[in-house]
């Protein structure tokens, strides 16, 4: 039961696999804390982008509104009215449909005369 005098009392390697056992827990709580930092960015940067896809959307929105604005046609013709322009509405009756292809032609250039 007692130890001789000469003998080491702890062995070296005890100490060596505390010290490694402490810088394994230390380098494990400095990842943990930079993954978690970089969760959290990727998380903010998310929701940016959805912030910057919907205020795209209403961008869209806001754009077609305009466009409908500018094409319509009861616009447009008071605008020409108002330019003095000698543009003047023509009849219905006036008005000619025409189709793609004539009938009995097969095509628009012909190779004989």
């Amino acid at each position: 039961m007692n130890r001789r005098r000469n003998e080491e009392k702890t062995p070296f390697l005890i100490f060596f696999a505390l010290f490694m056992a402490a810088v394994i827990a230390a380098g494990g709580g400095v990842l943990h804390a930079y993954f978690k930092n970089r969760q959290v960015q990727i998380s903010r940067e998310i929701d940016a982008t959805e912030r910057n896809i919907v205020q795209c959307r209403l961008d869209i929105r806001t754009s077609e509104m305009r466009m409908d604005l500018l094409l319509n046609r009861f616009v447009i013709r008071k605008q020409v009215q108002q330019n003095g322009s000698l543009l003047r509405p023509i009849v219905m009756s006036v008005i000619e449909e025409v189709g793609d292809v004539a009938p009995g032609r097969q095509s628009v250039a012909s190779a004989t005369p």
